[in-house]
């Protein structure tokens, strides 16, 4: 996996270069004095002293994910340290996305956060903004599209490495046969990480799609493809909610003899993890995403500063959790910021 490591090499220096900007942001050095302290915004009462901005989060986020929970607290809390206001909007119908990204620009926001799940869709929004000149930086999915579609900075994870990374673990653990399932169909994140087991998983890898804004029916889906293939022993599902409806979905088709792993992680997840219920949960670090990307945006509005040089995205992940490493990662969820 030499294209990993070089990549994960990449972020680190992306991700030092993000630590330096706010070293220079938070730091009153000798040599600027009190004018280099005013200009980059004294934090010395806990938040920025620079003029507050109006910045749009704004993401595919379905109703009910927790993923999204997370995200936002991160958001929320670098909004509080840099003086933001931040309002948070989310549709996963990738036309009614834009239409957000619309009403931001509309609004003249200082600034925007997108996801780009469902790139195509957003173009002619992410146009408008670039052309009312709102700077955007993107988080979680479009590491493939972000540049093309003119944002500043990107922060996540490589959707399909972090797949490769989940498919070799799968043959590790001795699978042989698994599924897996992408809850929106059209996602390019979710696309890209079943692509990626696919690709490296020794075994025979089957997509099943199911409609994730209903349980009842992704859980009703999964059994009966359970109960018609009885080869299969592993479940992969693409959220921490879904894993947790394939466990009782495997129970449903015959005792649970299909186990399961996992992207993203909540704070069941993790008593999921700990009990043996999920085998293996990939953490992208939500939290680390939605704070990076708002610091980003006060980074570049006072600064000019902008991590990986405008070409290379910074990277959250993959990181695996499993019985050997939950305990630490435990108090972490239970703050609900893992």
């Amino acid at each position: 996996m030499d294209l990993r490591i070089k990549r994960h090499h990449r972020a680190a220096l992306a991700a030092a270069t993000a630590a330096a900007g706010l070293l220079l942001a938070a730091g009153c050095s000798s040599q600027g004095g009190k004018k280099a302290q005013e200009a980059a915004g004294d934090f010395s009462a806990g938040k920025a002293n620079t003029p507050r901005m109006k910045v749009a989060l704004i993401t595919h986020a379905a109703p009910g994910d927790t993923f999204w929970d997370v995200v936002r607290k991160g958001a929320k809390a670098a909004a509080a340290k840099d003086n933001i206001e931040l309002v948070y909007s989310s549709d996963p119908n990738g036309a009614n996305q834009a239409n957000l990204v619309q009403n931001a620009v509309d609004q003249k926001v200082d600034g925007i956060v997108v996801t780009l799940a469902k790139p195509d869709a957003m173009k002619g929004a992410l146009a408008k903004a670039r052309k009312a000149g709102i700077p955007v930086t993107g988080l979680n999915s479009g590491l493939g599209e972000w540049k093309d579609q003119g944002l500043l900075e990107f922060f996540g994870q490589d959707e399909e490495i972090a797949g490769e990374a989940l498919g070799e673990r799968l043959t590790k653990l001795g699978a042989k046969h698994t599924i897996c399932v992408i809850h929106e169909q059209g996602n390019v994140g979710l696309e890209a990480r079943c692509r990626g087991v696919k690709e490296t998983f020794e075994g025979k890898t089957d997509i099943l799609y199911v409609n994730g804004t209903d349980m009842p029916s992704v859980k009703s889906t999964i059994t009966a493809k359970l109960k018609q293939d009885s080869g299969i022993d592993h479940v992969v599902t693409l959220g921490a909610p879904f894993a947790l409806t394939a466990v009782r979905s495997a129970d449903d088709a015959g005792g649970g003899d299909a186990k399961v792993a996992t992207f993203d992680l909540n704070k069941e997840l993790i008593a999921a993890v700990k009990s043996g219920d999920v085998e293996v949960a990939v953490d992208q670090q939500p939290f680390l995403q939605g704070y990076l990307a708002l610091d980003a945006m006060w980074l570049y509005k006072q600064n000019g500063n902008f991590s990986g040089g405008g070409e290379e995205p910074v990277l959250t992940g993959p990181a695996f959790v499993d019985k050997d490493n939950v305990a630490e990662i435990e108090k972490f969820a239970t703050k609900g910021t893992r």
